[in-house]
């Protein structure tokens, strides 16, 4: 595969260094991070056999990148749960459609909701300051990611049904029915 690790860089290293940050909350730790995730993507791009699987694997390697250093940080501690359920869900083929259909769903949502959850959640922007640029409390801007959590997860609920393990971790999924996310606004009008 003939990829350019160098427009890889330009499309996905704000969105992978915020990924990062959120994780271990030091900007030069994350810095670091995000120096050799790009290291190994540069060296094993080559390994990817399946361009539209970038994107899965470029996380995938940024949560081993992340994994190793909390290893290093405490070589007798484990995986955090989590982490090892990312991954997991990542290797999944059918689990990855969810994350390809997140996006549809975003632009199901209100104007407010898909800004604060695109700009929070994906983005990297603290929720003090989206409320500053926007002129919102912050209690307000916490309002509105948590009501575009809730809209978000009751579409994904009324799509599909859910496998979890014991920790609430998504294991496997199926669909339920197609096209069921506009039901949730047919639903709850108050929330347009």
């Amino acid at each position: 595969m003939e990829t350019d690790t160098s427009k890889i860089w330009v499309e996905f290293s704000h969105k992978i260094r915020a990924f990062i940050l959120k994780r271990v909350n030091d900007v030069a730790i994350a810095d670091d991070i995000l120096q050799e995730v790009f290291i190994k993507i540069h060296t094993k791009i080559a390994l990817l056999k399946d361009e539209t699987k970038l994107h899965s694997w470029i996380y995938q390697i940024t949560r081993n990148t992340i994994n190793d250093y909390f290893r290093k940080l405490n070589p007798s501690s484990t995986v955090v749960e989590n982490e090892i359920a990312e991954n997991i869900v990542d290797d999944n083929e059918s689990m990855n459609n969810i994350v390809k259909g997140l996006h549809d769903f975003m632009d199901k949502l209100p104007e407010k909701y898909c800004d604060v959850l695109c700009k929070t959640e994906f983005d990297g922007l603290s929720q003090l300051d989206y409320a500053k640029q926007n002129s919102l409390s912050i209690s307000g801007a916490k309002s509105r990611v948590q009501r575009g959590r809730k809209m978000i997860k009751d579409m994904l609920m009324k799509c599909c049904h859910f496998q979890f393990d014991k920790y609430g971790t998504i294991i496997d999924y199926h669909p339920v029915s197609c096209c069921c996310c506009q039901q949730y606004f047919e639903d709850h009008p108050e929330e347009k």
